[in-house]
């Protein structure tokens, strides 16, 4: 987290829960799960803590920030630790420490408002890493217990651990003062930080009367960093996030904001000799049980009984060397515990794009990204196994997986929409990616995908790169090509090309990223034929030149504003054959502010080509806001106002897009969040269509294990269908989604889940009217257990 704002993970729409076991298995699950640390063994603190040889507290530099030498990090020979949140054992007493100093957001390496003291030592299994914050108001903390990877607008501290000393990729870990986990990825070079990455540790917290403690324990198994006996160079950042009415963030060394790398900025510490991950093997079965039922006739027909599915499945982690990892899955848990996020698909030329949630795939995901979304592990949809290797050795990383697939999700994609649809034969997935790191903060790379099975097959290769010139400017580039062919059948149904075909599509862009001033110019090239059906890329037969430019005022202590920025943008898509598909012109303003209060506004002015026909001249007014006046609640919207297109007439619309967000807690355990799409699209005869769409999620948050949890999801659209001009449409649509779940982790992989979920539909037509009648109704249980040798 290296900015003013933390990580939020993305959403997208509901999956029904299709496992159950029955209930009186939590019992024998919860006797059968110990009351362990994050690593499956608690540990008794050390008899004698002067036992240990610890050296000295680490010399922190002068004045500015940065050190004559890498931080020294002491070596702990004394004895077995207990993780308890507090910092009074001698152990800690005789760790190396040090303060973190600045603030770097909103201020900019200003002397920090608070006081804060990191400590750190090693032995030969763990890193500990220990935070002392003081606070001159401790009742203004904000701390709530909450699931892992979703505190981040709490008080928190951590540390970033770059452990490559590359400046290229590093591990973040963070806890709020009661200990709730959130640990990232951070790829510096492709410039993506991502929380879908969750290791096995511990960590506690508590509030003194001067503040909090925070106490953490990574084992180094969780880690890749480089094999070798001898002293270990890594980079590291201490980091505190203190939230009030600004969110100021705490480090242990100034940033620049003229230079936009990140990593090569941090400090460094040097110790680590001898460890060893050891074995670093872990064993993960799991056990996944459900039963749905579905209504036999919908809406009059009654209830028709489900059978009792029962899939027993093992995945096997095996740390093969310090720096790589093999993972393979046989009969994978693939069920989706977390509902997402209800968005809408009404007028919509492209398909939605649904992230993905699971874990055997979301373990190392960063190795295969690149600009184009070429590799999208959601494609690979119900596979019977699969095998995935990860890791870096030097200067190389590289990202391998294969998996058997019993159904085959295709994506059709066009220059003015697309289609996807699910299809009962077997592939075989395969996705290559590689990365050689050069010079500062550079590298090149590439990848390979291929999908194939029956008369089906897919295949894509190319490469790409990434090129610092120095610390502000930054080129990036790829180019791919594929080759597909489609059996006859879909070829017929969704006019695809016949035969073998391919095309290529390639991406350079130029960014300049500094304090006061960023611009950008960019251009896409993507072939008709081009397909990525091992990622998604919905559009194609389109090309893109797009170029900006922004300015950016920073505030003082004591100014209305932290950062001020006005930009702008130009940009023109057109179809192979040089049609215009849209030329757009936008000038933006953005503010933050007190209150953690952010506002951006938009005008926008645009022509499109839609079917044949030009809409010129349509302006629209957008923006978001959003305000956090207190450690409970918070608030957001976002509204589009404007001219529109009517894609399923092909005609001139307007519409009204509105989306407010509020979250709301209450106490330390009960969280709320509530969020509201409001779309009304118009046409010269009157209105075509109003959307309502609701979303509602409690959870209660028993203790840093346990929670429960509500999610309700509510969809009512209503039009008129005399102004569809060639569909037959209902004139009110309903659905309701509900989704009820139980969930006790002890990390991410040893975990009991037991929910219901169900859906209702109604809607009203020419011929019927149907009440919001239930379809169906599911029961699920995972268990899931993770040993680690």
């Amino acid at each position: 987290m290296r900015g003013a704002d933390a990580h939020v993970p993305s959403a997208a729409m509901p999956q029904l829960f299709r496992s159950a076991l029955p209930a009186a298995l939590l019992a024998v699950v919860l006797a059968a799960v110990p009351a362990a640390g994050a690593n499956g063994a608690k540990t008794p603190a050390a008899d004698d803590p002067d036992a240990a040889q610890i050296a000295d507290p680490i010399d922190q530099g002068d004045p500015s920030g940065s050190t004559t030498r890498p931080y020294q990090v002491p070596r702990w020979e004394g004895g077995e630790i207990s993780v308890d949140g507090r910092l009074d054992e001698g152990f800690w007493q005789r760790a190396a420490r040090l303060s973190l100093p600045f603030e770097t957001s909103p201020a900019e390496n200003m002397p920090a408002p608070v006081e804060t003291e990191a400590m750190v030592f090693y032995d030969t299994s763990h890193l500990y890493v220990g935070f002392r914050a003081k606070d001159p108001n401790p009742k203004a903390i904000r701390a709530h217990l909450s699931d892992r990877d979703t505190a981040y607008n709490d008080d928190f501290v951590g540390i970033v651990l770059d452990t490559f000393n590359d400046e290229r990729r590093a591990f973040e870990f963070f806890a709020n003062p009661l200990g709730v986990q959130m640990d990232l990825f951070n790829d510096d070079v492709g410039g993506n930080e991502t929380d879908s990455w969750d290791a096995i540790w511990d960590s506690a917290g508590r509030i003194t009367e001067s503040g909090y403690e925070v106490e953490m324990a990574i084992p180094f198994h969780q880690l890749r960093f480089p094999a070798g006996q001898g002293n270990q160079v890594w980079g590291v950042d201490f980091i505190r996030f203190y939230p009030r009415s600004d969110r100021h963030r705490l480090a242990s060394q100034p940033m620049d904001r003229d230079v936009s790398c990140y990593l090569c900025q941090i400090s460094k510490m040097e110790g680590f000799n001898g460890i060893s991950p050891g074995r670093n093997l872990e064993i993960n079965p799991t056990l996944v049980s459900g039963r749905t039922d579905e209504r036999s006739d919908f809406p009059d027909g009654d209830f028709e009984d489900g059978s009792v599915d029962t899939d027993p499945g093992l995945t096997v982690r095996w740390g093969v060397t310090p720096n790589l990892s093999l993972s393979g899955t046989i009969n994978p848990d693939f069920s989706q515990v977390e509902a997402d996020v209800a968005q809408l698909d009404v007028n919509n030329q492209f398909t939605l794009f649904f992230p993905e949630r699971r874990p055997f795939f979301l373990e190392g995901a960063d190795f295969f990204d690149t600009s184009f979304n070429a590799v999208f592990t959601r494609n690979v949809s119900d596979p019977d196994w699969g095998v995935k290797l990860t890791g870096k050795q030097g200067k190389n990383g590289i990202g391998v997986f294969a998996a058997q697939d019993t159904i085959t999700n295709l994506l059709f994609p066009g220059s003015q929409g697309s289609d996807a649809d699910t299809f009962d034969f077997e592939t075989t997935d395969t996705s290559l990616r590689y990365r050689r790191d050069f010079g500062n903060s550079s590298a090149l790379g590439g990848v390979f995908t291929s999908r194939a099975g029956g008369d089906y097959s897919n295949y894509l290769g190319g490469f790409d790169g990434v090129y610092r010139i120095n610390d502000k400017d930054t080129v990036e580039f790829q180019a791919l090509g594929s080759r597909t062919e489609y059996p006859l059948e879909i070829v017929e149904d969704y006019e695809q090309p016949e035969g073998s075909f391919s095309d290529v599509a390639y991406k350079l862009r130029y960014n300049r990223d500094s304090r006061d001033w960023g611009w950008w110019l960019q251009y896409t090239d993507v072939g008709t034929d081009f397909r990525a059906d091992m990622g998604f890329m919905p559009r194609v037969d389109y090309t893109f030149l797009v170029g900006g430019l922004r300015r950016t005022w920073t505030g003082e202590d004591g100014d209305w504003y932290n950062h001020v920025s006005v930009g702008g943008d130009w940009d023109r898509t057109e179809d192979q054959s040089g049609q215009l598909l849209e030329r757009e012109i936008e000038v933006w303003t953005s503010y933050s502010g007190p209150k953690q209060s952010h506002v951006f506004f938009a005008l926008v002015d645009r022509d499109r080509h839609f079917d044949g026909v030009d809409f010129p001249d349509q302006f629209n007014v957008q923006g978001w806001q959003e305000l956090t006046p207190n450690g409970k609640l918070w608030f957001g919207l976002w509204y589009r106002v404007g001219d529109d297109v009517d894609f399923a007439n092909t005609r001139p619309a307007e519409t009204v897009v509105l989306e407010p967000n509020l979250r709301f807690n209450v106490g330390k355990h009960l969280r709320t969040t509530l969020s509201h799409t409001f779309q009304s699209l118009d046409v010269d005869e009157g209105e075509l269509f109003e959307v309502n769409l609701s979303q509602l999620r409690v959870v209660y948050q028993i203790n840093l294990r346990m929670f429960v949890r509500g999610i309700f999801q509510y969809q009512q659209i209503d039009r008129d269908p005399s102004l569809y001009l060639d569909d037959d449409v209902d004139s009110e649509s309903q659905d309701l989604f509900t989704q009820l779940l139980f969930s006790y982790k002890v990390n991410p992989r040893t975990v009991l889940f037991f929910g219901y979920s169900d859906n209702r539909e109604g809607f009203v037509n020419q011929e019927t009217s149907v009440d919001l009648t239930q379809a169906d109704r599911s029961l699920f249980l995972k268990i899931g257990y993770a040993w680690n040798l």
